[in-house]
């Protein structure tokens, strides 16, 4: 086809002429070999090609070069009849017959490319066309049929501006929302509201453009609507109040959870965000069923880590019916059927049962609260329960309810240390000494023992002395000493010697001021002195067959001791007692041990100067080369 064009081209620039008679006319007529042969070149090439675009083009461009308007339309015509598809014989065309002034029958080429149903630019070109003449009508009806070819948002702006142009409100109205029905569901742009809002805006229909960005913001998920909240964000700061922005702010968190949960339905964390940024809202249909299809979340475990999260919307839930709505059959209810929902066999929730009754305590039910804590320890005795309980009837001053749950408290866990004070404690309140003395002597002869068997004593010996009791308190201190030898005791055991007041029913000021006398102080340092020889005689006992870590543990016991006595006697001692405490101090020497991979680890330890045999020589030994070194460096001072 190249060289067909060539060819024709060629012979178009020879420009050959011939003068012919033709009797009729009785004179000559001259005529162009060129365009004759040129002709006759194009046809020849269109006769091999037919769909040969370039030859066409060629051809017409020719034609209309010597001005052949007709020849160039009957081609024209010929190549939109063979190739309708091709835009540019459509645009040379209606170019030609506007050039010519001839507006009917661009209008009718238009008509007929536009039943082949062409692009949007052929489209444009016919409105163009329409309004370059003045006619809006003919536009009009031309974008209506334009968007039913080519349905797209942009398509619809496109007629809504020219609409905006011609100054018609309810035309343009009418677009928007045949725009609106046309992209419904899945396939609605946030373009077309955008635009329809600010169109509104700048006809002053604050409120319709309001509405119509609500209206788009219930229907748009948060994936197609992020430049329509900025809109409606940037909308309510220029005319809205602070009540608008902060509608605007909630909507696009509300999306934002509701993306969240539904990735994720087990995400306790977003649901509670959700239901808070709700109440914020103020809407309680709306945080009701965001509650609602939070605790529709049931773990699918029975393992209580996956559920602390969860019983935390029950109670959230339970508390805003009570507090916000004032609802409170609703919140009954809620903390009903949390309780039910839970798996008490497996596990339990105190804070949720004890949450229950003291809602029932503020409606003045205290019937129900009591069943509910019943019903607790019926089906799963907790010992938070239990103390829930038994301070809720303390407040209520039930005495004597306040000792049967004690005694539950004590069959069902009879190793608690804190049950036990806590009963003496209240006996203590009822000034019942002997029932307080009772109980602490079960609670320290208990054969099961006690989870926290130090505080029991503490306990006790702290009773007997604020009782002034104290030859009661000794008495205990010495058995205390029978069952252990902890370092604490005696420390405490002395202390306690050297606070006991000469008269014993002194007042407490008097107590604090009292002179420390010498019986006194002899009294606690004897506390001393035997909780060091029993301690050394039952460390070098043992310390044969102990591991080097029991050893050092043992002397640091020591240690501590000698450090306590020490600080007694510099506050209630004299340079002589100080003196024998300072003696008994040991030494810190640095050894070596194997370990099991062959190595050696340095360590400190302590020799003691009443310990064994291999103590003393290790002490004479550090002794002479203390000596020696000392004699050295005189020497060396001499010289």
């Amino acid at each position: 086809m190249g060289e067909y064009v060539r060819y024709a081209t060629w012979e178009l620039e020879q420009k050959e002429y011939a003068r012919y008679a033709f009797p009729c006319f009785q004179a000559f007529i001259t005529l162009s070999l060129t365009r004759y042969r040129a002709r006759s070149i194009f046809e020849r090439g269109l006769n091999e090609d037919s769909q040969a675009i370039t030859l066409w083009l060629a051809y017409i461009d020719a034609e209309l070069k010597f001005r052949n308007i007709n020849h160039a339309r009957n081609l024209l015509n010929r190549a939109i009849s063979v190739l309708p598809r091709v835009d540019k014989f459509w645009y040379k065309f209606v170019y030609m017959e506007e050039t010519l002034s001839n507006i009917p029958a661009v209008r009718q080429l238009f008509e007929r490319w536009m039943e082949w149903e062409p692009s949007e630019d052929a489209w444009q070109a016919y409105i163009k066309m329409e309004r370059r003449y003045g006619e809006i009508n003919r536009a009009r009806a031309i974008y209506e049929r334009f968007v039913q070819v080519h349905p797209s948002a942009v398509n619809y702006l496109k007629w809504a501006r020219f609409e905006e142009e011609n100054a018609d409100a309810d035309n343009v109205r009418e677009v928007f929302s045949s725009a609106m029905d046309v992209f419904s569901g899945e396939f609605m742009d946030e373009k077309i509201f955008i635009a329809f809002a600010r169109y509104e805006t700048r006809l002053k229909e604050y409120e319709r453009a309001r509405t119509i960005y609500k209206y788009a913001l219930d229907l748009l998920p948060r994936s197609k609507s992020q430049d329509l909240y900025q809109a409606y964000t940037t909308f309510e700061k220029q005319f809205g109040d602070r009540d608008g922005v902060e509608d605007v702010l909630i909507g696009k968190r509300r999306i934002l959870y509701e993306e969240q949960v539904q990735e994720n339905p087990k995400n306790y964390d977003a649901w509670f965000d959700y239901a808070r940024l709700e109440e914020i809202a103020g809407d309680p249909d709306r945080v009701r069923a965001v509650y609602e299809r939070a605790i529709a979340q049931i773990p699918p475990t029975q393992e209580k880590r996956h559920w602390r999260r969860y019983i935390y919307l029950w109670i959230n839930y339970a508390l805003y019916e009570e507090i916000e709505n004032k609802d409170y059959d609703r919140t009954r209810q809620v903390y009903k059927e949390a309780i039910n929902l839970i798996p008490h066999s497996s596990f339990t929730f105190a804070k949720l049962w004890l949450m229950a009754a003291q809602f029932e305590i503020r409606n003045m039910n205290l019937t129900a609260a009591r069943k509910g804590l019943g019903e607790a320890l019926g089906q799963c005795p907790k010992s938070k329960i239990f103390k829930g309980y038994i301070d809720m009837e303390m407040q209520l001053r039930e005495f004597d309810r306040c000792r049967e749950l004690y005694e539950k408290f004590l069959q069902h866990s009879p190793t608690n240390s804190y049950a036990w004070i806590s009963y003496a404690g209240l006996e203590k309140l009822l000034d019942d000494v002997d029932r307080v003395r009772a109980l602490y002597e079960l609670a320290i002869s208990n054969p099961r023992g006690l989870d926290i068997p130090e505080a029991v004593w503490k306990a006790y010996i702290d009773f007997e002395v604020e009782e002034g009791e104290y030859d009661r308190a000794r008495s205990l201190y010495e058995k205390l000493l029978d069952k252990t030898d902890h370092v604490k005791v005696w420390i405490s055991f002395a202390e306690f010697e050297v606070n006991i007041p000469e008269e014993e029913n002194g007042a407490e000021e008097q107590v604090a001021e009292r002179p420390i006398s010498e019986a006194t102080k002899v009294r606690g340092r004897a506390v001393f002195e035997r909780g060091y020889r029993r301690m050394r005689e039952h460390d070098v006992k043992e310390e044969v067959c102990r591991s080097v870590t029991l050893r050092t543990a043992a002397n640091n016991r020591c240690v501590i001791l000698l450090e306590s006595w020490k600080q007694y006697e510099s506050t209630y001692g004299d340079d002589k007692s100080l003196a024998h405490v300072e003696n008994l101090m040991p030494q810190i020497v640095k050894k070596r041990r194997k370990l099991e991979d062959g190595g050696f680890e340095e360590y400190f330890d302590y020799l003691f100067k009443d310990g064994d045999e291999g103590n003393q020589k290790m002490l004479n030994l550090l002794k002479k080369a203390q000596e020696w070194r000392q004699k050295m460096q005189t020497q060396a001072s001499g010289t």
